[in-house]
C-alpha cells in the first residue's frame, strides 16, 4: 500500500482544489457587483489586471522552476490571490498598483517560499500591507458612491485615470473625490476616525453625506454581499465557521463595550461590522487555509484575536482599516496557536 503525503491547503471537502478555489471565487460575485454598482467599473478592470498578472507571474515561475504551468494555473489559487486583491485596492487606483501588488504576492509570497501551501502570510493580505506602507497616497483614494460625486464618470473615464491618472476632461482621482458640497470624500472609517481627532463626536461625523444613518452608503451593501457570499461558503462546507463567527462576535463585542463606555467617539456595533472591509476579511481573507489556525479550538483563538486587532487597529492605531494589519499579525502567531490547541490523542493524557 502505497500512501502520498501533500502539502495544505487540507480541507475535508470532496471537492478538488480547483473547484475550492473557484468556488471561493463564485461567492466574492454579491459583493463584487455591489462594489461595481456603487463604486464604478474600475473594480472590473482591476480585476482584469490581477488576473492577468498573476498567471503571467505564476507561469513564469512555473517556467522557471522546470514546473508544469497548465497545471499549476489550473488550481486557481493564484486567479483567487488575484480576485482578493483586486477586491481591496481602489478601484481607480493606478495600474502599476495592482501589477506591484499581484506580482509580490505570487513571486514573493507565494513562490519564494515553494508555491501554494508553504507560504506563511496570506498573499493577497501581504501585498496590500506592501502597497498601502510604500503607497499610502494611491491606496487611499477611494471615491465616494456614485450619486455623491461631482462629476460623474463613465467606463472610459474611469479607464483613463486608471492608465493617465486623468479622465479625457482633466480630471484627476483628487478632483473626482470632491463631492457635490466641494468637500473632499473619504471612506466613512477615515471620516470618522478623522473628524474624531478634530474633537467632532462620532453621531456629529455621521451628519456627513457619506453615511446612510449608521453605515456607510455603499459600503453596507458591499459587506452585506460578501456576507451572503461567505454564508455560501459554510453552507458548502468550503470554510469552517469557528474563524468568521469568532471574528464578527469579537469585533461587535469590542465595539460594543467601547460605545457603551464611550458613546460619543465611538460609532457603535453596525458601523463596525458594515464598513470597511469586515465581512471580506471574516469569510474571504482569514480564512485562507494555508495561513489559518487548523484546529477548531484554533480557529476560534486565530478569529477572536484577529477582530480584536481590527478594533483596536481602528480605534488607536493609525490606519482606519486594520484588517491587512491583523490578518499577518496572525498569520505569524499560528504555529504558536496550533501548537497548544492540537487535539490529545486518545488513550494520552495532558501533560503536565
Amino acid at each position: 500500500m502505497k500512501l502520498t503525503m501533500a502539502s495544505s491547503p487540507h480541507n475535508h471537502s470532496h471537492k478538488s482544489l480547483n473547484k475550492l478555489m473557484l468556488t471561493v471565487i463564485a461567492a466574492c460575485i454579491p459583493g463584487f457587483i455591489a462594489q461595481v454598482i456603487f463604486f464604478g467599473t474600475g473594480v472590473v478592470i482591476q480585476l482584469v489586471l490581477a488576473l492577468i498578472t498573476v498567471s503571467v507571474a505564476e507561469a513564469t515561475i512555473m517556467k522557471m522552476r522546470k514546473r508544469p504551468i497548465f497545471q499549476t494555473l489550473k488550481d486557481g489559487s493564484a486567479w483567487l490571490t488575484g480576485v482578493l486583491l483586486a477586491l481591496s485596492i481602489p478601484p481607480l487606483a493606478p495600474w502599476w498598483i495592482i501589477v506591484i501588488g499581484c506580482l509580490f504576492s505570487i513571486v514573493i509570497v507565494k513562490q519564494l517560499y515553494g508555491g501554494l501551501g508553504f507560504n506563511l502570510f496570506n498573499p493577497a493580505m501581504a501585498a496590500y500591507v506592501l502597497l498601502l506602507i510604500s503607497f499610502p497616497v494611491q491606496m487611499t483614494a477611494w471615491l465616494p458612491v456614485s450619486d455623491l460625486l461631482g462629476n460623474s464618470i463613465d467606463f472610459s473615464q474611469q479607464l483613463g485615470v486608471i492608465f493617465t491618472d486623468f479622465t479625457a476632461t482633466g480630471f484627476s482621482v483628487d478632483q473626482l473625490r470632491v463631492g457635490i458640497d466641494g468637500m473632499t470624500m473619504a471612506t466613512p472609517l477615515d471620516t470618522v476616525k478623522t473628524d474624531i481627532a478634530h474633537g467632532l463626536t462620532a453621531s456629529e461625523s455621521m451628519q456627513s453625506p457619506l453615511f446612510n444613518e449608521w453605515v456607510g452608503k455603499g459600503w453596507g451593501w458591499v459587506n452585506l454581499g460578501f456576507l451572503i457570499g461567505g454564508l455560501y461558503l459554510i453552507k458548502s462546507k468550503v470554510i469552517n465557521w469557528h474563524i468568521p463567527v469568532s471574528l464578527i462576535v469579537t469585533l461587535a463585542v469590542c465595539s460594543g463595550i467601547g460605545y457603551i463606555a464611550s458613546p460619543g467617539t465611538e460609532a457603535g456595533i453596525v458601523f463596525h461590522l458594515f464598513s470597511g472591509a469586515t465581512m471580506f476579511a471574516a469569510f474571504f481573507i482569514a480564512t485562507d487555509p494555508v495561513s489559518a489556525a487548523t484546529t477548531n479550538k484554533g480557529r476560534l483563538i486565530y478569529g477572536a484575536i484577529i477582530g480584536l486587532l481590527i478594533y483596536l487597529i481602528r480605534t488607536f492605531g493609525g490606519f482606519p482599516d486594520a484588517v491587512a494589519f491583523a490578518v499577518i499579525l496572525l498569520n505569524m502567531a499560528v504555529p504558536l496557536i496550533d501548537y497548544y490547541t492540537q487535539p490529545r490523542t486518545y488513550g494520552h493524557g495532558v501533560k503536565k
